[in-house]
């Protein structure tokens, strides 16, 4: 047995741990609002999961790949030695794994490519110097931790909030939500359309020009809404009560706040029994602003909030299906990339700028996501679903549609993204729309330190075993 057989035999390995690791963790960005909202058990989860990923990665994933990922360093840094480009894969694909694999235990959702551009990032610099890096790629990429969240939070605070006002405070939800569905899955498919376009099925060379791919989006849009149409008016009101949680409108709060403040003055003026009875209303109202603001939920036992929500489950699964069929066609090149740029060099002995990715590596890419998902994935998926905020069918699908939403218009204008940060900016602002006491800020805090030192810890782990491989081979 050569040593160019067993060098290729432990890349493998590690591409394939690349690739649990990224199942285990990433996969959490397209099911983890689904589970958290019960629109989907975590068994089903898993499962649908596990079919859109490996179709994702295994049909229309990366054919061909850049020799380093997002042009990082410079691939001619290592013509003079390519099989140092050899060992720094190696390194780049370990390290990442095992900090995404550390991340998954502690539930901290992290981005698998920032993982893996701060492994080679490490390595590179090692090999070329400071020089050899793409420093400007770099502070793009740092700056996605803050452009990725703000800009989908955004998006999601305001999705949820027009979702609220259109169908929560109307005087008949139900009605509302039907009226209102066929528009939001024409969007929905639509936008969605666009995500599969722009960054999935871009490998298949279908990367459409924008007013065509607006074209194709806005048929499949009108296709989905019309059928939705026929689909929502078969739903009947569910005729079991059920106590569920709706919102209080801020405009009852600030209505209260004000007679507030008009019984107070009433009450100044007053003499005697009168003002006594004054007080004894101000402090009823203040009682009830109290209830309206303190827990700005109540229970109820209408049966009418219920059938809105199981609307919106359909809505749920639908967004979260496309999203991962998005990430398993996008994200499995972060554990496929550097293998095939290590098969290529065992094969050819030079440094290729781009590599050919063969079907092989893409399925044993899209087994390890499938795998990593079902044995970890709900490390993730509970701090995503269940850690941040709580999560209802509605505020999923807004949080699951403003994702999407960003990933559009960020793949279109150029603009660094991470879709774990997207994600859970997107959760964030769900939260942020019942108020700062609706979010856990110590897992907020958590998953930011986590985001941090991604790029630091891959490229330390990535210079060790650049080393160490280079000792040994």
């Amino acid at each position: 047995m050569g040593i160019e057989t067993i060098i290729l035999g432990i890349a493998l390995v590690f591409g394939f741990y690349m690739a649990w690791s990224i199942g285990a963790n990433d996969v959490a960005n397209a099911m983890g609002t689904s589970v958290g909202s019960g629109a989907l058990t975590l068994r089903r989860a898993v499962v649908l999961a596990a079919v859109l990923e490996f179709g994702g990665a295994f049909f229309v994933g990366t054919h061909v790949s850049n020799t380093v990922r997002k042009g990082i360093i410079a691939p001619e840094v290592f013509s003079a030695e390519p099989m140092y480009l050899v060992y720094g894969m190696m390194g780049a694909l370990l390290a990442a794994a095992i900090w995404l694999q550390i991340a998954s235990y502690y539930g901290w959702p992290v981005s698998t490519t920032h993982s893996i551009v701060g492994s080679v990032l490490g390595f590179g610099v090692v090999v070329g110097g400071m020089d050899a890096a793409n420093w400007g790629k770099v502070g793009e990429i740092v700056s996605s931790w803050v452009v990725s969240p703000i800009l989908s939070g955004t998006i999601a605070f305001l999705l949820f909030t027009l979702i609220r006002k259109k169908i929560y405070y109307s005087k008949n939800p139900i009605q509302s939500a039907k009226k209102m569905t066929p528009f939001l899955v024409f969007f929905v498919f639509a936008i969605l359309t666009l995500v599969l376009v722009f960054k999935g099925l871009k490998n298949l060379k279908l990367d459409l020009s924008l007013p065509n791919a607006i074209l194709v989006a806005f048929g499949v849009g009108i296709l989905a809404a019309v059928i939705s149409y026929f689909l929502v008016a078969r739903i009947k009101e569910d005729t079991e009560p059920d106590r569920v949680k709706i919102m209080q409108s801020p405009k009852l709060i600030a209505s209260l706040q004000k007679s507030l403040k008009h019984i107070k003055t009433a009450k100044n003026l007053a003499v005697g029994e009168l003002q006594s009875k004054m007080k004894a209303l101000q402090d009823e109202i203040s009682t009830l602003k109290e209830m309206a603001a303190a827990g700005t939920d109540i229970e109820t036992t209408s049966s009418e909030y219920r059938t809105v929500e199981r609307i919106f489950v359909y809505l749920q699964i639908l967004s979260a299906s496309f999203v991962a069929f998005a990430h398993g066609a996008n994200d499995v090149a972060n554990a496929v990339g550097p293998l095939a740029a290590v098969v290529s060099v065992l094969q050819t002995g030079v440094v290729q700028m781009k590599t050919m990715v063969p079907l092989w590596v893409l399925a044993l890419g899209g087994v390890g996501i499938v795998i990593g998902l079902a044995t970890w994935g709900w490390r993730v998926i509970e701090t995503v679903g269940k850690r941040i905020t709580e999560l209802t069918p509605t505020r999923g699908f807004a949080a699951e549609f403003a994702a999407a939403i960003t990933i559009v218009i960020a793949s279109k204008l150029g603009l660094p993204i991470s879709t774990t940060h997207t994600l859970v900016g997107a959760v964030l602002g769900v939260g942020l729309a019942r108020g700062m006491s609706a979010l856990n800020l110590r897992t907020i805090r958590d998953i930011v330190i986590s985001w941090v030192i991604t790029i630091p810890v891959g490229a330390g782990l990535a210079i060790i075993f650049f080393y160490i491989f280079k000792a040994i081979f």
